[in-house]
């Protein structure tokens, strides 16, 4: 059993971020990370990012830079506080850290960063963060408290040892995700080819699909390690004991996000910032899923102070979904393609179970890693 120590004990500092003015916001620049973009331990810049100008780096913002593989932590927020993900971005790209989300400096003598994710992002860690920053009123988790957590210390080498194992696990997951990813272009290049350049009268997608809002949770329904993933615009925002919805669903961002659409499947809690499309027909599915991705949202952006789309406009706007012979043709397309996908997400579920269960053992000591080879003790 490896020792406890506090973060603060161990060679590790706190860097909280900058509170920019949204005043200052622009269309494009610098990513500005917000807690909304701590997500599935991941720090994404590729949705509902706001951006500033480069021009507002300066000697004292310049501290707020963020690097790739920085670990961040969200520090307030219902259901997101103690979040915790990495960001990874190229050698080109930066971001910058907004206020109420901070970043974890290690110092590579006593504390490797990479293992503080993987100690931070646990179950057990996971659950104690949250659980540290509820309470009555708004859910908040301060630097001090956040550096007195105890962490167990191997030393410095088998931290960096268990770090490599469990990457090369993420690893494989992250390649998965990119065969995905290009599974999906290749549909949505048919589908440009065979609907959006083919001639024919479209139709409007209240008479293709119903449309529906998802519901909102109380702050007790949801649980760290619930059963069921509560879906919000961004993703995965939380768990729950409760499923709202089952089966194959388009969803999309109802208010504050515009633009990502996405496949539900299974049982899952939609919340109430969220758009439910379930086509009338199994052929209609993928043809409307692609017509939407491919769709400006501005176009029917009602809001005034935030970004919202109603269902009345969503309803409204037109698809073409081609004739029953080219739907058939394209389903086909598309089923051999998403069984793909699914194939490959039934193989990050494993690699992703096989990372979980091992890490608290490795973290607890109850499996040593001896050469980089495994050893129960």
């Amino acid at each position: 059993m490896f020792k406890e120590k506090k973060l603060k004990h161990i060679g590790c500092s706190f860097l909280s971020g900058f509170a920019f003015k949204s005043a200052d916001y622009v269309i494009e620049g610098v990513p500005l990370i917000k807690i909304g973009n701590i997500q599935n331990k991941r720090v994404s810049i590729e949705s509902s990012v706001n951006y500033l100008p480069k021009e507002i780096i300066t000697d004292r913002i310049s501290k707020f830079l963020l690097e790739d593989n920085d670990v961040l932590i969200a520090m307030t927020g219902q259901g997101s506080v103690g979040r915790v993900g990495r960001i990874n971005l190229k050698n080109d790209e930066y971001a910058l850290l907004n206020q109420r989300v901070g970043k974890f400096i290690c110092d590579e003598i006593n504390l490797n960063i990479d293992y503080l994710f993987y100690v931070l992002t646990s179950d057990k860690y996971q659950d104690a963060l949250f659980n540290a920053g509820s309470g009555s009123g708004q859910p908040n988790l301060s630097p001090e408290q956040i550096l007195d957590f105890e962490i167990p210390t191997p030393n410095y080498s088998e931290q960096t040892a268990i770090a490599e194992v469990l990457s090369s696990l993420d690893n494989k997951i992250d390649l998965l995700h990119r065969q995905n990813k290009t599974l999906e272009q290749i549909a949505e290049t048919l589908f440009r080819q065979w609907f959006v350049e083919e001639d024919s009268k479209p139709s409007i997608l209240g008479d293709l699909a119903k449309v529906s809002t998802g519901k909102g949770l109380k702050r007790d329904q949801l649980i760290q390690n619930g059963t069921y993933p509560v879906i919000g615009a961004n993703g995965e925002i939380g768990r729950t004991n409760n499923f709202l919805t089952e089966g194959k669903l388009i969803i999309t961002g109802r208010v504050g996000t515009l633009g990502e659409v996405k496949i539900s499947q299974g049982q899952v809690w939609i919340s109430d910032n969220v758009l439910i499309i379930k086509p009338l027909k199994p052929e209609y599915f993928y043809p409307i899923y692609f017509a939407l991705k491919d769709f400006d949202f501005e176009n029917i952006n009602a809001g005034s102070t935030q970004p919202l789309v109603t269902q009345t406009d969503l309803k409204l706007i037109d698809i073409n979904i081609g004739d029953s012979s080219l739907r058939e043709k394209f389903e086909l397309q598309c089923v051999n393609i998403f069984s793909k996908i699914d194939s490959n997400n039934q193989q990050i579920n494993t690699l992703t179970q096989l990372r979980d269960t091992l890490l608290p053992k490795l973290m607890s000591g109850e499996v040593r890693l001896e050469n980089n080879l495994y050893s129960r003790k």
